[in-house]
């Protein structure tokens, strides 16, 4: 298990509002993967599926993550949901898309079509989840 990091409590009914930015970063993602900007659409993918995590632990904890490190986001989730398959999954694509965090905002590189493709899919499988605890 991760060491806790620094966390801040949260009114557990603010969910709400990190749904809401997670699922305008998910539609400008969308949008911007149809207009062919990888780049673009790379950075708003990263960016929804933190707020969905946020979201997620919002909810479940009534805490979020304090600090720079999205790692700690997921250590949070894993200590506020119980152990099942789909979880795991879904933790492992955001693992993946945290990973790729720096590459797709600091590299100074181009994001190409297909590398923007597969964090898109990660992200939808994450969204799954993440909207499934939500909903509950």
């Amino acid at each position: 298990m991760s060491k806790r990091r620094g966390r801040k409590a949260v009114d557990r009914r603010r969910y709400r509002d990190d749904q809401q930015v997670a699922e305008q970063f998910n539609e400008a993602a969308r949008v911007s993967l149809e207009c062919g900007y990888w780049t673009a659409s790379g950075v708003l993918i990263v960016h929804a599926a933190i707020a969905f995590a946020d979201a997620a632990a919002v909810k479940l904890s009534g805490q979020r993550s304090a600090g720079e490190n999205h790692e700690d986001t997921i250590a949070l989730l894993e200590e506020c949901t119980g152990e099942s398959e789909p979880k795991r999954n879904a933790l492992n694509q955001l693992r993946r898309i945290i990973l790729e965090k720096t590459m797709v905002s600091y590299s100074g590189e181009l994001y190409s079509e297909a590398q923007t493709k597969d964090i898109w899919r990660r992200l939808q499988r994450f969204r799954e989840w993440a909207v499934m605890v939500l909903e509950r």
